[in-house]
């Protein structure tokens, strides 16, 4: 009598709490829509955060473009690009049968080549 509420509804208010609800029970109206509808999966991913990871990795592959095969290459296992897990200098250096040293020139060659181009300014924007 503390809260107002008869003790039939009091009743009435559990077994709904613990009654289990099919995913696809019709809502609404015009039970157009189903109850599962409405419950967001908390480990998907956003459109907006797609989007920007589409978006990044689109400027990115314009500005490699830019780039010689070698050079690009070398960035690609250097960093883990597409697709590649990263490695060291001295593993990318065997790839190409040159010295871990030639290995860093390149990357630090190419480095500053993307920075110079108009399409690093498109990864910036997109960062």
């Amino acid at each position: 009598d503390v809260t107002g509420i008869e003790p039939d509804e009091v009743d009435s208010i559990k077994r709904s709490a613990q009654a289990p609800v099919s995913l696809e029970k019709p809502v609404g109206d015009e039970e157009e829509s189903e109850f599962g509808q409405f419950i967001a999966d908390e480990r998907a991913e956003s459109p907006y955060e797609r989007a920007a990871e589409i978006l990044t990795k689109e400027a990115l592959r314009e500005a490699l473009e830019n780039l010689s095969y070698r050079e690009r290459r070398v960035l690609e296992l250097r960093y883990g690009l597409g697709g590649e897990h990263p490695r060291t200098l001295d593993e990318v250096g065997r790839t190409f049968n040159v010295t871990r040293e030639r290995i860093r020139q390149i990357e630090n060659q190419s480095l500053k080549k993307l920075q110079s181009l108009a399409e690093a300014q498109k990864l910036r924007e997109v960062a």
